[in-house]
This record gives C-alpha cells, sequence and structure tokens, in this order.
C-alpha cells in the first residue's frame, strides 16, 4: 500500500502545487495530493513556468479544495504556510502524521517581472530542497516495509 500524502495551502496555486510535484517526482510509491482551504482560481502561471525550468509540468494542475480530502485517511499532511497551518481543517479520515514546512508566498513578490520570477525561483528550490529532504528521511520506502 502506498504512503498518502496531502500538502495543504492556503490557495493551492504555489507552494503546494510545488511540493507536489516534488514529491511526486521522487518515487511512485507514494500518493501525493494538495488542496487549499481557499483555493485560487488557477495555478499562479510563473508558478508553472519555474517548474517547467526545474524540469517537471504542473501546467495542468488545478486547485482543489481540503474538503474534498476531509474524509480521506493520510499518512502525512504537510502545511506550506502559516495561514494554512493556522486554519488547517479537522480531519475525519484518519492522519497519523501532521508537518509544517513554511515557505513565504511567492505570489505576493513585488517588484519588476525578472524579480517576482526570482522570488519564485528561491521559493520553488526551498522547496524541492526541504521535500527531498523529508523524502529521504520519512517518506522512502524501507527494503522489506
Amino acid at each position: 500500500m502506498k504512503t498518502r500524502v496531502l500538502v495543504l495551502c492556503t490557495g493551492n496555486s504555489c507552494r503546494s502545487q510545488m511540493a507536489e510535484a516534488f514529491l511526486r517526482s521522487f518515487s511512485d510509491e507514494i500518493e501525493v495530493f494538495s488542496a487549499g482551504t481557499s483555493p485560487a482560481s488557477r495555478v499562479h502561471p510563473i508558478a508553472v513556468e519555474v517548474m517547467r525550468e526545474a524540469g517537471i509540468d504542473i501546467a495542468g494542475a488545478e486547485p482543489k479544495s481540503v474538503d474534498r480530502f476531509l474524509k480521506e485517511p493520510f499518512d502525512l499532511v504537510i502545511t506550506v504556510c502559516d495561514n494554512a497551518r493556522e486554519t488547517c481543517p479537522v480531519f475525519l479520515g484518519r492522519v497519523v502524521r501532521r508537518l509544517h514546512i513554511g515557505f513565504e508566498d511567492p505570489a505576493e513578490a513585488v517588484g519588476t517581472p525578472e524579480e517576482v520570477r526570482e522570488t519564485f525561483r528561491r521559493v520553488r528550490d526551498g522547496i524541492r530542497s526541504s521535500m527531498a529532504e523529508l523524502y529521504s528521511t520519512v517518506l522512502r520506502p524501507r527494503p522489506g516495509g
């Protein structure tokens, strides 16, 4: 049985989408979903752009409400923004472990278009690094178990 992971954010348009995509890229032994406490209407186009630069296509991803996952079981629920952590709903399904790994919201970046892209890239790289560490220390399937 695959390890089930849910990544939560507020809008499910940047950080949680990136984290979901990176975790998926590490292994097909984990089942990863992402959602938002207040989902945006679309995935942020610059998030799509900077993930493509990292070799991962999230162009077809769509923001989803956390409500659709409340009755499902998860081995791990990860919040990637402080607001989602504070407003995280009560799950009716079994949740084995909760973890908060916060990142700034790149959608709130200001400056020139290139400065905004650099903020997205910095957040993307931080998410990739944190998700890789999480995968290697917590989620990687162990031999024989």
